[in-house]
């Protein structure tokens, strides 16, 4: 069973070292534990404190490529390389890496294909409240997209077992935490989280320049990602909605003509046929939707297996 650890990087000469220590040389389950980093464009020392430790595994991006692209280029290398299990963990020491030893277990006992660093957000002592608020609420916006019960949706300290990553397939040019999760639940993969701690705060994010834009960024994100396996839900919601709005002005205009009262009620009639269109727009695009659905699943039926053969052990 092998194990591979990646670290996405950006000017992490200040921290890496100390993650790259703390990382398990020995793993009960695992035959052996092999370093990843994913160097995104960093113009100081981060591959050189790589090298010294003893790192010989690397990604490099001549520029940066954003923390998604990280990940998937991660993936593509770990499996080219025999990876039965992929950790992610971040380069600023945020993640305690002595514990990815507990994280990989649900998946070696096999109760899980996918597992998830709970931060315990509520007990983190940088984050403000309204930050603490906003964790909770994103983690209970994807869970309910993904139909799964996981308490810190946008930790990026996680396990991934090979079958899952045959399955996952990255879209977003964002953050894949959210996206991966709610692929996950939809695909029906096991996935579930462990409580983990987090070390003291090093860094600001280079993920968002502050938490308005990251709000807007994961919004989009999980939106998109909605979409994309549960159309059915948004767009025949909305055409309802437009429906209801078509009718009531209709029924409006047909009670005062029949009281001889239309006129200069027109008005109610423009409103309504402009719902009305709205709503059969709203019907049209669910069948687009849900066609293109199915041609994306079937898509990624041959995606899956193309990536077996082509990471074949």
């Amino acid at each position: 069973m092998k194990l591979f650890v990646q670290i996405p990087c950006l000017n992490e000469e200040q921290t890496l070292g100390t993650v790259l220590k703390t990382i398990p040389k020995k793993i009960k389950g695992i035959d052996s534990i092999d370093i990843l980093i994913i160097d995104d464009g960093s113009t100081d020392d981060t591959i050189k404190i790589a090298k010294q430790h003893g790192v010989t595994h690397f990604v490099k991006h001549r520029r940066n490529m954003g923390l998604a692209r990280s990940f998937h280029d991660g993936i593509d290398y770990a499996l080219s390389h025999g990876a039965d299990i992929v950790v992610n963990t971040d380069g600023d020491n945020q993640y305690p890496q002595a514990m990815i030893g507990e994280l990989v277990q649900p998946i070696l006992s096999g109760e899980a294909e996918i597992v998830i660093g709970d931060r315990q957000t509520q007990t983190v002592a940088h984050f403000s409240p309204f930050k603490k608020f906003m964790q909770r609420f994103g983690s209970w916006v994807v869970n309910k997209a993904a139909g799964t019960d996981l308490p810190d949706a946008a930790s990026g300290f996680r396990a991934y077992s090979r079958e899952s990553l045959y399955r996952l397939n990255i879209v977003t040019q964002f953050s894949y935490c959210m996206e991966t999760i709610i692929q996950a639940g939809n695909k029906r993969l096991a996935i579930t989280s462990i409580p983990i701690t987090t070390n003291a705060k090093t860094r600001e994010s280079r993920l968002f320049k502050n938490i308005w834009q990251h709000m807007l960024k994961s919004g989009q994100a999980i939106m998109r990602s909605y979409i994309m396996f549960k159309p059915h839900i948004i767009f025949a919601t909305l055409g309802v909605i437009l429906l209801a709005f078509a009718i009531i002005p209709f029924i409006r205009f047909i009670y005062l003509w029949s009281l001889g009262e239309s006129e200069g009620h027109i008005q109610s009639l423009v409103f309504g046929s402009t719902m009305f269109t709205g709503a059969v727009f709203s019907f049209a695009l669910l069948v687009i939707a849900d066609l293109q659905k199915t041609n994306r699943i079937l898509l990624e039926d041959q995606i899956e297996r193309t990536k077996k053969l082509q990471y074949r052990k």
